[in-house]
């Protein structure tokens, strides 16, 4: 069974589930296939509702903090909510994730962003941290930075974008199980986990 992860560095909840959900595809024989996203534009297409909560909903945005620090405290994931420079401008790093995909590095480079920019409050729109990160797993920046650029993975980003808003995506992290089965929110991987369970014991999957 596929499971596949669209996530963005820039949404606490993408860190969230990016080191969890590894340890549920393994215990359940899933092949978690990563599908890097720019959030920002699912909520300008779909989901405006984001901006006003920000702006207009002062308690809601307190629960947020105070929710994060329960996740912080319970996964043992340092997370600083928020960051310095909220929101962040994701582009450079999200088609870093795409361009490293090919090279078997975008899952390193990923947590690495996510580290910096969640844990250590480093912004990850500049080029010089994203330069360091690719340092950091061993990539020369040299052979990125230059290309992120290019037309190439805009559209490749664009085109992962359209494709979570056309399966009915609204946010991240977005799971979807066996391509339509669609969850939302790191908190759904226990549903994740009892959908492969049902699907199995019923024999429709194995």
């Amino acid at each position: 069974m596929k499971l596949e992860l669209f996530f963005d560095c820039s949404s606490p909840w993408s860190y969230l589930a990016f080191e969890q959900a590894p340890s549920v595809a393994a215990e359940l024989g899933l092949d978690l296939v990563y599908r890097p996203v720019l959030v920002g534009g699912v909520f300008n297409a779909v989901n405006r509702s984001v901006y006003d909560m920000r702006e207009n909903v002062p308690s809601k945005m307190a629960w947020v903090a105070k929710d994060l620090s329960d996740w912080s405290r319970a996964t043992g994931l340092a997370i600083r909510f928020p960051p310095p420079v909220f929101p962040v401008n994701s582009a450079k790093a999200m088609r870093a994730c795409l361009l490293l995909e090919e090279r078997g590095a975008l899952v390193a480079f990923a947590r690495a962003a996510c580290e910096a920019y969640w844990a250590r409050g480093e912004d990850i729109s500049q080029e010089a941290v994203l330069a360091a990160l690719c340092r950091s797993i061993g990539v020369d920046p040299d052979t990125v930075l230059p290309q992120l650029g290019s037309e190439l993975w805009r559209i490749r980003l664009r085109a992962n974008v359209e494709e979570l808003i056309g399966r009915g995506g609204f946010g991240v992290p977005t799971f979807f199980l066996e391509r339509d089965d669609i969850y939302f929110g790191v908190d759904r991987l226990p549903m994740i986990r009892e959908a492969v369970g049902r699907a199995r014991s019923s024999g429709d999957i194995r």
